[in-house]
């Protein structure tokens, strides 16, 4: 930090007060309180006489301030000012014009060039001119928390503008002079995505394609050393384009207004943007003083220090916390053109509240992360949430927070977004040390209270002001109070208000459900109770029932088996407590409730219904959701019935799943109900539910939900132990099992299968022992252990023979041939396809059979049956598309690849790996994506493109490293032999074919006989 005058810089004296004139600068013309500034400066161990000292500091900067006079300057070549150090009841105030302190101007000339109706001369002229203002690190030499704070966001706000800077320099050819600097940022901060992704785009509008590719792969790898993750969206899409030598050009420039509501509209930063935002409180009312000091803090907050803007909104439940948060977040949309990001963390649920690793699953998926990249770790998870937000413009609304832990971890990284927190606490440690901006909610003003009233309940409250104030004081002022009145008053239109202000008095002097005289919430109560009573019987009895429900909403089979009541009596009980604001819409099927209310309704079933009638409610909804999960398991996959538990009778209507697209639906919207019942049920003395659940849902969980899948497999095994159930924690521990595997965590992966194994023998489980024995064998597979994996896999067969399980003996027979085949027993691997094929269609098994014939047209492909390859390969894409296999579809497009590249067509073997490719990247499949480079690189090579082919295989083998898979790792190596070889690059080569020849004899694949033979031919006969 610098402060120059006339011409010069000053020497202000000690490091603290040098601190305090950048903690008034930060402020530039706004009060700044003493308690603030002695916080920025000493921190949490202020010396005894703190105020005194500072005192004395300001004294001092007055004093040079004065002597300056009119020539204070922001630097040596800025215009004169005059300045002048004030104190008031505020604080303090140093008076200068915000564009005489480098920081606010850079920020301002950053946001001056993102205007869309600027020309692009002058943007680059602009950011130029702001990009020239960094000499250096900001505040450096400053000490303190605050300092390190404010220098950490002054860089994420520099990274933001060069990203602007380097679009802006490229949509006018000025690709060389942005790397340089964009290659010293990459270096300085590797893992902050979007840098590399500019640094990709500059080189190759350089023609520097190799090193854009190189720069990828570097990306690549870093997120998976330290993250544990795969680069995003826009890093690969960028990565494709510069492989297909198409041309990228730089992002547009982001205009100030880019959404609408309730859409989800394309991004030039993240494909898909985020647009989660709730819909507006019909009829809001007043706060516009709050409106607009959110707007003051949250859209000016690009001149606050702290690294990401904060506010909280705090106060009594039912004040209107979260209406207030989405009305200003729905004006404000706008200026956040990346999105918007909502979440409901139900801080005040007593039995389950969002916990920060759940949100930030929320979160990841929204962005573009597919689940299998997701990291499994909470610290993991939010460095990744803070990479994915690096340098976009996004509003995160984290509603109903309990406790600061809750909300640290989503909060990004990013000064270019804001944050908006509502909670009953004050969050006083966000204050102190995010610099959060609190914003404590008062009860509605008695003429906004009278004015919703008025708004809500129609004309002839024109004609009873007295009735009115009377309802606006008996419901506290407090809006979710406010509108359920109103709702009760314009459904009963004959009756006069001062009436139902009597009769709610009368209420309120006989119940006192909360023993808290003068607590504003003793008047929700008595509203609510006063409502109800004039409810029909059974939706009042629907009220209660629905506080039971574990999860974030439902929709009304899920009604109804809580009620037990048929469907139509059921929706009609939902459509009064709609209309009576007792619950609300999430979408056009689905209902949600208010904590506030769900509290209520929960305490009034358990003072109204007998334990009997509650538990009997709970039992019809968990069975409800067994059967209805069964049903559309059954229909997805009928021939793996055998190994799921019996369906319950669902006492109560059932939906329709026996469309397959249906089924998956129905899975896909129940997915956050179903893991809470999951969790409730392990907890809460239904520990045989939590164990059926997970047994159902195992064959969906396996096929892309594996963090799901973690999780209830997870309550199952708990819910096993707490019963001292070993057969059923085995099973657990096989899901957990089978998903780390899917989650390329191999360790894990093998220590609870081990673990199950051992528990299926103790209990004489030959089924289950097999199907421990078949997921060891795949992981060893995965690892390239192919000897130990047959072993595993042998004993497997035998085992299902002995039990006589076709389905499992097919299972077993398909994948000993996948392990057979890359150890060159072609022949024999056929016919155990062959002998799968048909037990699978006896079974009926149309998923296991497309998985069948694709494996066996890859290994046709090593027979030198190509017709017959192609053809098997086409069968099984076709069944995979009918049962909607994603995962198999990208298998089935692999396999086809490959074997147009054997038959010389070129460009179909190249768009059936990139197609596949894109599968797997959206499934989240690491080692597909590797398999899929590497197809992508022998079709490149064999179509004359050696240089393209070394891209795709260094890519593949990054991966492959990665991940700990030895074959594609010697496939790559292989690949890139070959691809150095037709490029006459004969050192390479050789150090290609070297590793590919270590690997595939350390593996005991048979392709090292012909790379040797291909090396003894390059080096002379050389060893």
């Amino acid at each position: 930090m610098e402060l120059w005058l006339s011409g010069r810089p000053v020497d202000l004296g000690p490091a603290k007060r040098r601190t305090v004139v950048a903690a008034l600068l930060v402020d530039a013309g706004r009060w700044v309180t003493a308690e603030t500034l002695i916080d920025r400066v000493w921190g949490d161990d202020p010396p005894a006489q703190v105020r005194a000292t500072l005192y004395s500091h300001i004294t001092r900067i007055r004093r040079v301030v004065t002597d300056a006079g009119p020539d204070l300057r922001g630097g040596a070549d800025q215009p004169p000012a005059t300045p002048s150090l004030l104190r008031g009841s505020g604080g303090y105030r140093l008076d200068i014009a915000p564009d005489l302190v480098d920081a606010h101007r850079f920020r301002n000339l950053v946001t001056r060039a993102r205007r869309t109706d600027v020309p692009d001369a002058a943007r680059v002229a602009t950011l130029r001119e702001a990009m020239g203002l960094w000499q250096g690190d900001p505040l450096a030499g400053l000490p303190g928390d605050w300092a390190a704070r404010t220098r950490e966001s002054w860089l994420h706000q520099r990274i933001d503008g060069v990203l602007a800077w380097a679009d802006a320099e490229l949509r006018v050819g000025g690709h060389v002079v942005v790397i340089d600097t964009l290659s010293a940022l990459v270096a300085e901060h590797p893992l902050v995505e979007p840098l590399a992704v500019a640094l990709m785009r500059a080189l190759h509008a350089a023609d520097r394609a190799p090193e854009a590719l190189a720069c990828y792969t570097a990306l690549h790898r870093r997120l998976a050393d330290e993250l544990g993750t795969a680069p995003g969206a826009e890093a690969r899409r960028e990565h494709q384009a510069i492989l297909s030598g198409g041309a990228t050009a730089p992002a547009a420039p982001r205009p100030p207004a880019e959404t609408g509501g309730g859409t989800r509209v394309r991004s030039e930063r993240a494909g898909l943007v985020p647009a989660q935002l709730p819909m507006e409180a019909v009829g809001f009312t007043g706060r516009e003083e709050e409106l607009a000091r959110l707007e003051k803090v949250l859209v000016a907050g690009a001149d606050r220090p702290t690294s990401v803007v904060v506010s909280a909104v705090s106060g009594t439940a039912g004040v209107g916390k979260t209406a207030l948060a989405v009305r200003w977040a729905h004006r404000a949309r706008d200026r956040f053109p990346d999105g918007q990001l909502y979440v409901n963390l139900r801080g005040y649920d007593p039995d389950r509240p969002m916990t920060a690793p759940e949100a930030l699953v929320r979160f990841l998926s929204a962005l573009g992360v597919s689940d299998q990249d997701i990291p499994l770790e909470v610290d993991d998870r939010a460095a990744r949430y803070r990479t994915e937000l690096a340098g976009r413009r996004m509003l995160v609304v984290l509603d109903n927070a309990a406790t600061v832990e809750q909300v640290r971890p989503l909060l990004p990284g990013s000064s270019s977004c804001a944050v908006l927190v509502t909670s009953r606490d004050s969050l006083a440690g966000l204050v102190a040390r995010e610099g959060a901006h609190r914003l404590d909610l008062d009860l509605l003003p008695a003429d906004a209270a009278r004015t919703l009233l008025r708004r809500l309940v129609g004309a002839r409250a024109e004609s009873e002001p007295a009735a009115v104030d009377a309802l606006a004081a008996q419901c506290a002022r407090l809006p979710l109070a406010l509108r359920v009145a109103a709702e009760l008053a314009a459904a009963r239109p004959a009756t006069p208000l001062s009436d139902l202000v009597t009769e709610l008095a009368d209420q309120q002097r006989r119940l006192d459900l909360l023993e808290a005289d003068g607590d504003p919430r003793t008047a929700v109560a008595a509203v609510f109770s006063w409502s109800l009573r004039h409810l029909p019987a059974d939706a009042a009895r629907a009220f209660r029932l629905l506080g039971l429900h574990p999860g974030p909403d439902l929709d009304a089979h899920a009604a109804a088996a809580l009620t037990g009541g048929d469907l139509a009596d059921t929706r009609r009980a939902l459509d009064v407590l709609a209309r009576t604001h007792l619950i609300q819409r999430v979408d056009a099927v689905r209902y949600g409730m208010h904590d506030l209310l769900s509290a209520y309704a929960t305490r009034l079933a358990t003072a109204e219904d007998t334990p009997a009638a509650r538990e009997a409610a709970l039992d019809r909804l968990f069975d409800h959701y067994l059967a209805t999960a069964a049903a559309a398991m059954n229909c997805l996959h009928p021939a793996e019935a055998h190994l799921r538990p019996a369906a319950p009778e669902s006492a109560t209507p059932v939906p329709d799943l026996s469309d397959p697209d249906a089924a998956r639906a129905w899975l896909n919207t129940e997915r956050a109900c179903l893991t809470a019942m999951s969790a409730h049920t392990a907890t809460h003395g239904r520990p045989t539910h939590a164990i059926r659940l997970s047994l159902t849902l195992y064959r969906y969980l396996i096929s892309g939900h594996h963090t799901d899948g973690l999780t209830m497999h997870g309550h199952a095994r708990d819910a096993a132990r707490r019963i001292a159930d070993p057969a059923s924690e085995a099973r657990a521990l096989l899901g957990l099992g089978t998903a780390y595997w899917q989650l390329a965590r191999h360790e894990p992966a093998r220590r609870h299968l081990q673990q199950a194994l051992t528990l299926f023998r103790q209990a004489d489980d030959l089924t289950g022992q097999a199907r421990a024995l078949v997921n060891l064998g795949l992981v060893d597979e995965r690892l390239g252990r192919f000897l130990s994996a047959v072993e595993y896999l042998e004993q497997a067969l035998v085992l299902y023979r002995r039990v006589d399980d076709r389905s499992g003996e097919a299972i077993a027979l398909k994948d000993l041939a996948s392990v057979e085949g890359q150890l060159g027993r072609h022949e024999q691997a056929a016919d155990h396809l062959r002998q799968a094929l048909t037990l699978l269609r006896r079974t009926g098994n149309r998923y296991l059979e497309a998985h069948a014939l694709n494996d066996l047209g890859t290994v046709e492909v090593h027979l030198g049956i190509l017709e017959e390859a192609a053809r098997h390969q086409e069968q099984a894409l076709a069944l995979f598309l009918g049962v909607g296999d994603r995962y198999g579809e990208a298998g089935a497009l692999h396999g086809l690849g490959v074997v147009h590249t054997r038959r010389g067509l070129h460009a179909q073997a190249a768009e059936c790996h990139r197609q596949a490719l894109t599968i797997y990247g959206q499934n989240g499949d690491r080692d597909g994506e590797a398999r899929a480079l590497n197809g992508l690189g022998e079709a490149a090579r064999a179509g004359g493109r050696p240089t393209e082919a070394l891209a795709h295989h260094t890519d593949a083998l990054a991966i492959a490293e990665d991940i700990g898979n030895p074959s594609q790792q010697a496939r790559a190596h292989g690949g890139l032999g070959d691809a150095h070889h037709t490029l006459g690059d004969t050192a390479p080569a050789v150090h290609g074919y070297e590793r590919a020849l270590s690997l595939y004899a350390e593996l005991g694949m048979p392709e090292a006989d012909t790379v040797r033979t291909t090396l003894a031919t390059l080096t002379g006969g050389r060893p």
